[in-house]
């Protein structure tokens, strides 16, 4: 039987076993906000979507069922769903992921900074041990990648011959449900930020062309079920550390290559965005969902999201196609293993054609600017060794593939990945391009399809 049309356990049922469950005392618990009928409605007039750490349940002296802090203070009070519960917006406003006719795989209006095509000398070594143990790369493991231009043209990619995917009366919680089950199973719906976006769309489809099975995203019931059974809670409660908080992280990432030349590292900027991409999620839903916190200080629990394990296998061919802005993995029987969205080429800079082989992988790439090869970038007349970071032109690693001056990377903007053009290269964000990085050797094909 389809796991997916019936489930033991309703959504309500398990939201309320969320919500009734004795609190964690170093995490806060996902709550989706809908006990059946009633949620729980903090002062301020907002649902509560999570149960705090250290909550207990009471009733005031009307009888209603409240929750109260461990001084008694009143966080939430137990209400009827009718006339709280909102309805979805017909437009997502926190990044205007909606369909038309002509991208009904995504927006390609946005832009994206850093350079995107490039190749690593054909000695550079493949190095798989974990990202956060590798030292920065010697001079001869730089790329050499061609900058962006000044105005991208906006590549019309393939329509799409799915049906559009319609969420019916989803919160947001709903959604991330979604998300996470989805880059659980090895489909990343790209940078989780509680949106029924394009990525999500194309994850879902994915998903069911890995399993065979039908998804229907707007039965909850199972989704929840499966996270219970593969993980946990979608979100759970982090305590930030002294590392976390101590960095070191960079002021800002300056535009000028001598100054990014001159910086020890193109690290991140901050504990947010550090966290966001640690935890797979865009750095303002991860805001969005902890107001008012002050993320550098250490002990502050957080709440993020719970993306389970990270994908393993070997991967022997990669499909990456450039319609439907998505890059595909299988193992040797053909079996689909892995999918990711992806930035791929653009008109006034496409992606090769054809069949070309993954060369070689470096992590932690650095960046070489030729101005005998690259263009002409500000006032620098001179060859400039920019050195590695996630926030870096080519993001945390760099496949380089048989066709020089190409690659598949990652990016120091992951939540406009699939919503904007590359200039050549496959860009996928940095979690995505590490997890298929650590899958991926010599003589994979990779295979261009429009």
């Amino acid at each position: 039987m389809n796991r997916f049309v019936i489930s033991g356990l309703s959504a309500a049922a398990a939201l309320v076993a969320i919500a009734t469950a004795a609190p964690s005392a170093d995490a806060q618990q996902f709550f989706n906000g809908r006990q059946g009928d009633v949620v729980f409605v903090a002062p301020n007039g907002d649902i509560l979507d999570y149960v705090p750490s250290g909550a207990a349940y009471a009733r005031d002296r009307r009888g209603n069922r409240v929750l109260v802090d461990p001084y008694g203070n009143v966080i939430a009070t137990e209400m009827r769903a009718r006339g709280y519960y909102p309805r979805p917006p017909v437009r997502d406003a926190y990044n205007n992921d909606v369909y038309s006719g002509d991208d009904p795989y995504g927006d390609a209006r946005y832009s994206e900074r850093g350079a995107v095509t490039g190749s690593i000398p054909r000695n550079a070594p493949i190095d798989r041990q974990p990202l956060d143990d590798q030292p920065y790369p010697q001079s001869d493991d730089y790329a050499s990648i061609e900058p962006d231009q000044q105005t991208p043209d906006v590549m019309q990619p393939k329509p799409s011959q799915e049906p559009v995917i319609t969420l019916k009366n989803k919160s947001k919680s709903e959604i991330v449900a979604l998300q996470v089950f989805l880059d659980r199973a090895g489909v990343s719906p790209g940078a989780i930020d509680g949106h029924m976006g394009a990525n999500v769309t194309k994850a879902i489809y994915a998903y069911q062309q890995m399993t065979g099975e039908t998804l229907d995203p707007n039965n909850t019931d199972a989704i929840l079920e499966q996270l219970r059974m593969s993980g946990g809670l979608p979100l759970v409660g982090y305590t930030i550390t002294p590392a976390d908080a101590a960095g070191p992280y960079v002021a800002e990432i300056p535009e000028d290559y001598a100054h990014k030349a001159a910086l020890s590292s193109l690290g991140y900027t901050s504990t947010t965005e550090m966290l966001a991409e640690r935890f797979h999620m865009d750095e303002g839903f991860l805001k969005e969902i902890n107001p008012g916190v002050d993320f550098t200080v250490p002990g502050t629990i957080i709440k993020v999201v719970n993306p389970g394990e990270v994908k393993a296998g070997s991967v022997a061919r990669i499909i990456a196609d450039k319609g439907r802005k998505q890059v595909f993995a299988y193992d040797n029987a053909g079996n689909l293993i892995a999918a990711y969205p992806a930035s791929i080429g653009s008109t006034d800079t496409p992606s090769p054609t054809g069949t070309v082989t993954v060369e070689r992988v470096a992590f932690n790439p650095g960046y070489t600017y030729n101005p005998k090869i690259n263009f002409q970038q500000g006032a620098n007349d001179r060859i400039l060794n920019i050195p590695p970071g996630p926030n870096g032109p080519v993001g945390t690693v760099w496949m380089a593939l048989s066709k020089p001056t190409y690659g598949i990377h990652g990016t120091p903007e992951p939540s406009k990945i699939g919503r904007t053009q590359s200039h050549g290269c496959i860009r996928l964000t940095n979690w995505d391009a590490t997890e298929l990085a650590k899958m991926v050797k010599p003589g994979v094909t990779v295979e261009f399809v429009d």
